[in-house]
């Protein structure tokens, strides 16, 4: 018997137009794959119900299909179906393994130390924890649901293996302490909905950004849990702005819409792709045919290596600079 084709997926999250950082990565993503036969899947994140924007789902489609980037199949929206993610919890649940939390987010400050300078991010103390053992089924009545749940996460290294960046070596519990894996608002938080999602669709290979290294260690910790085998890692040093922070979809100028609706041509944006990734040594317009002969895991994992020491920035400001450049 032949074994299962490797697998990858692009996971976009409807919360806003996507950025040129998305673009890279998703490209980055998709040649990756193409290149080395693997098999690639579309998942619509849209479980963050607060932040997401109407029509977004279909943009992502459509920013996608204009930088040539195809997929394997039908797109798996996230909240067309969340049995998936209930029995999960159920499980986690039947193991002891996790507590109702009603904690306020200012009782969880006072009582923890500093919030991490990148995200704001605080550590839940385990002092906090409700008195063991603790309840092993969510309930049956649906506020059950919409409550915060919280894993057990007591302090222990958590080594990841990426594929680009070399291994690393995390603590989850002095990091962030107790995670969230089910949100009042009756949904599965990220870090458990990725694993349920990665598991159910047999996802082998994961590319992505590598603000999320961190959180790698914790999916780990949650598959191993949930009796699921985790996926390669394979994580792209990010791109910031100028203001230093990473790019993101409040850099309104970088969307692809906007982008899009100013009649940049797709080829300028994947060639600026190339060149940021460090692919190529000059900006120079790109087809999707080019930009993927070039992308194999060794010139990738060089070009990491190098971008994760001296990160790529877009400059929207220069006139000569990358803003100015894609519109030609």
């Amino acid at each position: 018997m032949s074994a299962a084709p490797r697998t990858t997926r692009l996971a976009p999250t409807p919360s806003g137009a996507l950025h040129v950082g998305n673009a890279r990565t998703f490209l980055a993503t998709w040649a990756l794959a193409r290149h080395e036969g693997w098999r690639v899947l579309l998942r619509l994140e849209d479980l963050d119900l607060g932040r997401v924007k109407a029509g977004a789902l279909q943009a992502s489609i459509d920013d996608l299909r204009w930088l040539s980037i195809d997929w394997d199949g039908e797109p798996l929206v996230q909240s067309n179906d969340l049995a998936p993610y209930r029995a999960a919890l159920a499980a986690l649940a039947a193991r002891g393994l996790t507590f109702r939390c009603d904690r306020s987010r200012s009782e969880i400050r006072s009582a923890a130390s500093a919030p991490h300078a990148e995200d704001g991010e605080t550590r839940y103390p385990p002092e906090l924890r409700p008195p063991e053992p603790w309840p092993r089924a969510v309930g049956d009545a649906e506020s059950d649901w919409h409550a915060n749940h919280r894993l057990r996460v007591d302090p222990a290294p958590e080594a990841v293996r990426d594929e680009l960046l070399g291994p690393r070596t995390f603590d989850p519990g002095l990091e962030a302490g107790d995670l969230v894996v089910w949100t009042k608002l009756g949904v599965p938080a990220y870090q458990l909905a990725v694993v349920v999602d990665d598991a159910r669709q047999a996802v082998t290979d994961v590319v992505r950004g590598d603000d999320l290294l961190a959180s790698a260690a914790r999916q780990q910790l949650i598959a191993r849990h949930l009796g699921i085998s985790h996926a390669r890692w394979w994580h792209l040093p990010l791109v910031y702005g100028l203001d230093g922070k990473r790019l993101a979809k409040r850099h309104g100028a970088h969307s692809l819409a906007a982008l899009r609706a100013a009649k940049v041509e797709p080829a300028r944006v994947i060639g600026w792709c190339a060149w940021s990734l460090g692919l190529v040594t000059e900006r120079t317009p790109l087809g999707a045919r080019e930009f993927l002969a070039m992308t194999s895991p060794e010139s990738l994992r060089a070009a990491a290596l190098r971008t994760h020491a001296h990160p790529s920035v877009f400059d929207d400001a220069s006139p000569d600079g990358d803003l100015a450049w894609l519109h030609g």
